[in-house]
């Protein structure tokens, strides 16, 4: 990064704008300037370049930014890879609601596929090709590395074939104890346990 000592609240921006940016490329937006950005994205345009000077001297006056460099800039400093080959296990109601949307492809990739033990689940759903769990080591994408686990049972021997497979990142939304190796994230996404939080901070705003 050009400039190290970039802000905390700066570094969260950064993936706002990457987000924002992809949207207008594949808009056909190739060039923006700061005041179109800050519009798209609701910043103030003054705090747009500043966090850009961060990244060095992105932009030209009067003519604006480039947009496809911005994208390279901006991945390359994130460390991200926004082309990810995102993979589901369990095309139940919930995996089907996450196929139905897919629209990661502005953020980190797409789901390119999907597996579940239920043959009245398979075949093509919402343009993705569903396949039978067994077949997950003959048809994951070469290179996957982000899997969406929504599956109901035999979870931990799934988890397993999946690291197996190289998978590095799990989001789990099984609510089952999974236990993974060093080098393998899960973001574990509790609804359950976040509707009990937000009940409690309801209930704590209102009682003062």
């Amino acid at each position: 990064m050009a400039n190290k000592n970039v802000p905390k609240a700066t570094l969260q921006r950064y993936p706002i704008y990457l987000k924002a940016l992809r949207k207008l490329k594949n808009s056909g937006v190739e060039r923006i300037l700061s005041k179109e950005l800050s519009e798209f994205v609701n910043i103030e345009s003054t705090t747009i370049r500043r966090d850009f000077s961060f990244l060095g001297n992105l932009g030209k006056q009067g003519y604006g930014y480039d947009v496809d460099k911005l994208i390279d800039i901006f991945s390359q400093e994130l460390g991200l890879d926004f082309d990810e080959k995102i993979i589901l296990i369990g095309a139940g109601n919930l995996g089907r609601a996450l196929m139905k949307y897919n629209k990661w492809n502005h953020v980190v990739g797409e789901i390119t596929c999907a597996f579940d033990v239920s043959q009245d689940r398979q075949g093509v759903r919402f343009g993705i090709p569903v396949y039978d769990l067994s077949e997950l080591e003959t048809n994951i994408p070469k290179g996957c590395r982000i899997a969406i686990l929504t599956a109901s049972g035999d979870i931990q021997n799934t988890v397993d074939r999946l690291i197996a497979c190289g998978i590095k990142g799990i989001v789990d939304f099984t609510a089952e104890h999974i236990q993974v190796p060093k080098g393998v994230a899960i973001k574990n996404i509790d609804v359950v346990s976040s509707i009990q939080e937000l009940v409690f901070e309801t209930n704590a705003l209102h009682s003062k």
